[in-house]
């Protein structure tokens, strides 16, 4: 497990190309009317290691992801990291640009973050375990486990 609240360092993350690309026009797009939920995803982006699609390991949170995870407020929750125009937590739908969405994006499972709701108040959270939707057609995820990664051809 990578537990870095000790050092109050931030834990590793990888994100694909593609969410990556959507996710800074995302940012910039509301960054006039949600400067602070901006700030944060762009943050994010900015101390995330990006890899070439196909190499984001099926256990790392990315858009679309179903991410178990436990709070220090409570019990273990499980919620899917969606785009804005998709989120309704009756369904367990998390926003990227709420605090906790944007806290995820990125982690594996046995990460922890600490992270800030929209009151102020500090909190942390434990990665418990991340899959994938099974594509239109049933088809399992094929991407690559999460020992290979690879680094975007730079």
């Amino acid at each position: 497990m990578q537990n870095n609240t000790k050092t109050g360092r931030k834990p590793n993350i990888r994100i694909s190309q593609s969410d990556h690309a959507r996710l800074s026009v995302l940012a910039s797009t509301v960054a006039a009317r949600n400067p602070e939920a901006a700030d944060e995803l762009l943050a994010e982006l900015e101390r995330a290691r990006i890899v070439a699609d196909g190499w984001v390991s099926t256990g790392t949170v990315r858009m679309g992801s179903i991410v178990t995870f436990k709070p220090d407020t409570g019990d273990r929750k499980t919620v899917t990291l969606v785009f804005p125009g998709d989120a309704d937590i009756s369904e367990g739908k998390v926003s990227i640009l709420t605090p906790i969405g944007t806290a995820l994006i990125g982690l594996s499972a046995g990460q922890s973050i600490m992270w800030t709701a929209r009151d102020g108040r500090r909190h942390e959270l434990l990665v418990l375990d991340v899959s994938q939707p099974a594509p239109e057609g049933g088809v399992a995820d094929r991407r690559a486990p999460a020992s290979s990664t690879i680094a975007a051809g730079v």
